[in-house]
């Protein structure tokens, strides 16, 4: 059995498709992990998730920020935006079922018997990978829950952007969401920036990337996650694997096998 990580997909069926013929994956013993974004700006989300379902339990996505939009979009909460593209699958017939699948899906995953994590965005340098596991659990009942609309309603919002500014259990949630799914930058004192997305090169002086910043936290643990496709995949940080590669802007679809990690791409079509 192999294990294979993969970036931000987004809609980039036939890249996904031919990226995983090349990696000869069998999800008969094979697992696909997706760092979140599965869909949203690429022409074929709604392709995208009918087949990773099919994929049964040899598919393990989380939750990435276009993921959880796309949710919210669905309940009435943020109305359909025509760049995501998403109107093949928010009109598509079996929708609920599709959004119910979406949903039950974890902010967070481990690899079992393994200190091998991986989130869309990152940690929080604010966090032990303790409280990251607390913290993704809580959220994902909230998700997953009977008052999913209540809590995809105060999702958005940057404020508190520290989580020693959390007071209540909406900050908790909105901490959460923006830790694991819209976080690249931190400020010195490791709360959270929204705004650069700009590689580390050419970003200002205040802000570091998050991973730079949790090296005590990660000493034994390695950590997998997309979101940043202006890193291009490249990081010289120990422990940590970068997937976004931009195939949805023009640049790779990039799968890593951990066995050997060797990384496999596709360049978009």
């Amino acid at each position: 059995m192999a294990i294979y990580f993969i970036g931000d997909i987004q809609g980039c069926y036939q890249e996904l498709r031919l990226l995983l013929d090349k990696a000869s994956f069998d999800p008969s013993k094979d697992q696909l992990w997706i760092a979140g974004d599965m869909i949203a700006r690429g022409p074929a989300s709604y392709q995208t998730l009918k087949f990773l379902i099919s994929l049964g339990d040899a598919v393990k996505p989380i939750l990435g920020n276009h993921d959880l939009h796309l949710l919210a979009t669905y309940e009435g909460i943020k109305k359909e935006k025509a760049k995501d593209q998403l109107s093949e699958l928010l009109d598509a017939p079996d929708i609920d079922e599709i959004i119910n699948w979406l949903a039950q899906q974890p902010l967070l995953r481990k690899l079992p018997n393994e200190s091998v994590y991986m989130s869309h965005a990152g940690l929080s340098p604010e966090w032990q990978i303790e409280d990251a596991i607390e913290c993704a659990r809580f959220a994902e009942a909230k998700i997953s829950g009977k008052k999913r609309r209540h809590w995809l309603s105060i999702m958005y919002g940057e404020k508190p952007n520290s989580w020693l500014k959390v007071k209540n259990k909406e900050d908790k949630f909105r901490f959460t969401i923006n830790a694991f799914t819209r976080m690249r930058y931190c400020y010195a004192d490791g709360s959270l920036d929204f705004d650069c997305k700009a590689s580390p090169s050419n970003a200002p002086k205040k802000l570091s990337p998050w991973f730079t910043q949790t090296k005590k936290q990660l000493t034994q643990a390695h950590w997998i996650f997309g979101h940043w496709a202006a890193l291009e995949g490249k990081v010289t940080t120990k422990h940590i694997y970068a997937l976004d590669t931009g195939c949805v802007w023009g640049g790779q679809l990039t799968l890593l096998r951990w066995h050997d990690k060797k990384y496999i791409t596709q360049q978009a079509l």
